[in-house]
């Protein structure tokens, strides 16, 4: 943390991953803007509190925070944000947007709210409906526990009969809320699925992510190289990080996917997020699927986007913090 004025209350970054925000870090100390880290895997408050000592809060916890034995962190965190909205303290991605980033269920619901289009799928809370639950869905299908990220919680069947093998021997995942999709999954035209990053609710950039062979972890932070081979520094992750065969490269959606972005983002109160599409080969036509309260960005983005995120990622937090203007030249 970096020192100004002991008038300056800091920002306090929230989060339980220990490598996905280092770029953010490290933007912040060369900037000498103040902050705090708070560890969501190992936090308390009190109820009876009127004030915090920050200027602003950075919502940076991830549903996947159970895949490295946080899961405490997941309905914790929703029960501390609306503590922070009681008490009228600024957050960036607060209750609002991380109750439907923990919820697949809720984003489709949200989706039908708007008109937009998502794969069909059904809504299930035990193992044994999944075989009523994809009657009717176009296999191969997808079940989807409810609250995922990095791909976790995710398997293909490609029958009823798979499906129906995975329910009888206990190996469907419903995860940690016990809720799941039954989804039916579209074949990618041109293979990739795009990932479009919103800031302040607006459009900040676009990617084309092509999986890796029977992957679902599309983080960003992971990719290892473009569609032409260069490979990508992945400072977001951890050094050692097994490498994939994720590829990557910039993306221009056409204008009405990004106004419907921007739609997605402004009823949800989303301030920086990731929300994903594909377009189905079947009729060409794009449908949403993923909501992403978290966004880590693309490894390397220079060199895929064109542009630093985390440069305007600081901009934006120090404007909302109420820097902006006391940093003018600081950066």
């Amino acid at each position: 943390m970096s020192e100004r004025s002991d008038a300056i209350k800091p920002i306090a970054i929230y989060h339980e991953h220990p490598d996905w925000f280092r770029p953010l870090f490290a933007e912040l100390d060369r900037r000498s803007v103040p902050y705090v880290r708070l560890d969501a895997a190992a936090h308390s408050y009190d109820p009876a509190e009127t004030s915090v000592p920050w200027s602003l809060v950075f919502n940076r916890t991830s549903p996947s925070a159970y895949l490295r034995g946080h899961g405490q962190a997941t309905f914790y965190t929703l029960d501390w944000l609306r503590h922070l909205d009681r008490l009228g303290v600024p957050v960036v991605n607060g209750a609002q947007p991380y109750t439907v980033e923990i919820s697949k269920a809720m984003q489709l619901d949200i989706l039908r709210e708007l008109g937009l289009p998502y794969p069909r799928a059904r809504v299930i809370n035990h193992a044994s409906t999944a075989i009523a639950a994809s009657r009717g869905l176009r296999f191969p299908v997808l079940v989807k526990a409810n609250i995922g990220g990095s791909g976790a919680g995710i398997t293909r069947f490609e029958s009823e009969a798979s499906l129906a093998n995975a329910a009888a021997d206990g190996t469907i995942d419903l995860g940690i809320d016990n809720v799941a999709l039954v989804q039916e999954q579209a074949p990618l035209a041109d293979g990739h699925i795009t990932r479009v990053e919103v800031l302040g609710g607006k459009f900040l950039y676009a990617i084309d992510v092509y999986p890796d062979t029977g992957s679902f972890n599309l983080c960003p932070a992971d990719v290892c190289q473009t569609t032409d081979g260069r490979e990508l520094v992945r400072g977001a992750c951890a050094v050692d990080l097994a490498k994939n065969g994720m590829r990557v490269e910039a993306a221009h959606p056409p204008r009405e996917i990004i106004a419907q972005v921007e739609r997605i983002a402004q009823r949800i109160g989303l301030d920086i997020g990731g929300i994903e599409y594909l377009v189905d080969s079947r009729d060409g036509k794009p449908y949403f699927y993923d909501v992403n309260a978290l966004s880590n960005f693309v490894a390397d983005a220079v060199n895929v986007v064109g542009f630093d995120p985390f440069a305007r990622l600081a901009d934006y937090l120090e404007t909302r913090a109420g820097f902006r203007s006391s940093l003018v030249g600081a950066a």
